[in-house]
């Protein structure tokens, strides 16, 4: 590549075409499961040729890690928003719990697809690497750390310890989704907002833990 020269933009139509090669691994992976996901049984559902998707990505590990990144990205943009939205530490807290969990129910394929490859060796390497992933729990703990400074929540908890938890309790749902379709996103994410707003709140002047 000569000095100065910048790789072209991708058009319209690649992107698209990316983006429906992504939608067809997805189905593929919640279907089939991770190990029998290949670029021939994922060009057969969208109906082009094997060597097109060879094309956009340069390999299944490529091709995974779009659709772990664009399933991550879709999740955080779903959330900000609504975290956004609330104007107090405890507030942002069970909008963040609240839409994170209410993005699991409206995306449940995408989630038994995350499940699948999360399950795979070769898989939990590519998800472990997506930064978005690998920042989750730093993120929300900045967040946490940045309310206990306006002492909008308890100051003498580990913003860390308490961030690993939240994701760990957010993070379980989608192999609960795989063992029980019915299983009521809407009152988990009500419970586990309520554990973790009584876990945070500030201290009273009459509270026997002061």
């Amino acid at each position: 590549m000569q000095p100065g020269y910048a790789a072209p933009e991708r058009t319209f139509i690649e992107t698209a075409r990316r983006a429906q090669i992504v939608a067809a691994a997805i189905d593929t992976i919640a279907e089939l499961g991770y190990a029998q996901t290949s670029f021939a049984r994922i060009a057969e559902r969208v109906g082009i040729s094997r060597g097109l998707i060879s094309y956009h990505f340069a390999g299944k590990d490529d091709l995974i890690k779009q659709v772990v990144h664009d399933v991550v990205a879709q999740g955080v943009a779903y959330m900000r928003p609504r975290i956004i939205a609330e104007s107090t530490g405890p507030a942002m807290l069970r909008a963040y719990i609240g839409s994170n969990l209410a993005f699991m129910r409206e995306h449940r394929q995408d989630m038994t697809a995350i499940l699948e490859i999360t399950r795979s060796a070769d898989g939990r390497r590519i998800f472990q690497d997506d930064p978005h992933v690998i920042d989750a729990v730093r993120a929300l703990e900045h967040l946490l750390s940045g309310f206990q400074t306006a002492d909008q929540l308890r100051r003498d908890f580990d913003p860390h310890l308490i961030a690993i938890a939240i994701r760990a309790a957010i993070d379980a749902v989608p192999s609960r989704l795989a063992l029980d379709p019915e299983f009521d996103i809407d009152n988990y994410a009500s419970e586990i907002a309520t554990l973790f707003d009584l876990a945070t709140a500030p201290r009273t002047p009459d509270d026997p833990g002061q």
